[in-house]
């Protein structure tokens, strides 16, 4: 058996080029990109989900793999990669400022740790909210949906057969807008009900100015924001499920753009 140099191109460019798309969402997609993740087993994950993917994808291009164009390929891979893993990391980063808002407004916010997701500092009221995000996404299969969106994307956007539309481009920097947006959303119940606890503490210090408003405000706001949030945690759930919705709809809207 005579193994050719174009058939050995076929197929390095075949397990190549897919893995560097792969390999740009395992490095920015939620869960599977926190720093907390060995490099190795990212790396590991990233072989075998492109050599499971590689039969099924279209044809890559009888290009060179050490040519001037297969590089441009590769960073078209790794755009693309990235641009799918930003737009679920936008949900992470709107669930991590909602949570600062609420922090803030009970007085946590000095209370913080290092993020195992970003390796930033963030409000421990954060990471349970990050902590429970991750759980949903994990529970509702959300991995699996990533992975078959990665899946589709070799079917809308062909290895080297496909241009990055300008117009995908700027709904995903639109999309970027949902980390406010989200994180109002999700902050919503505990800052108006701790901006009523706030006007009357106000209304308590006009009244009665020889009260320490501070000594007795600081734990009935913790105490009220606490209660809050047990009332509110029902509703992460569907604000979540919807932010990955989007999410998916962004980036299915992103591919299908590719001409």
């Amino acid at each position: 058996m005579v193994i050719t140099s174009e058939q050995l191109t076929a197929f390095v460019g075949s397990l190549l080029w897919p893995l560097f798309r792969v390999g740009a969402l395992m490095l920015s997609a939620p869960v599977f990109g926190a720093r907390t993740v060995p490099h190795r087993v990212r790396a590991g994950l990233s072989v075998l989900i492109a050599l499971a993917m590689s039969p099924a994808l279209p044809a890559p291009p009888p290009v060179d793999v050490f040519s001037a164009t297969s590089l441009l390929i590769i960073v078209q891979q790794i755009l693309i990669g990235v641009m799918m893993g930003l737009a679920l990391q936008i949900v992470m980063s709107a669930i991590i400022t909602g949570g600062q808002l609420i922090a803030m407004q009970m007085g946590l916010g000095f209370a913080a740790m290092i993020d195992p997701q970003n390796g930033a500092q963030t409000p421990v009221l954060s990471q349970f909210y990050v902590v429970m995000v991750v759980l949903i996404f994990v529970t509702l299969n959300g991995h699996l949906v990533m992975f078959e969106v990665l899946r589709d994307s070799f079917i809308s956007m062909p290895i080297g057969k496909a241009v990055m539309p300008l117009d995908g481009i700027w709904q995903l920097i639109h999309w970027s807008g949902q980390i406010f947006a989200g994180a109002v959303g999700m902050a919503i119940p505990a800052i108006a009900s701790l901006l009523i606890v706030n006007f009357a503490f106000g209304i308590m210090t006009r009244a009665a100015p020889q009260m320490n408003i501070f000594a007795i405000g600081f734990p009935i706001t913790l105490i009220l924001g606490f209660g809050v949030i047990l009332a509110t945690l029902p509703s992460v759930l569907p604000h979540s499920t919807g932010l990955f919705n989007e999410a998916y709809h962004v980036i299915r809207t992103f591919l299908a753009g590719a001409h």
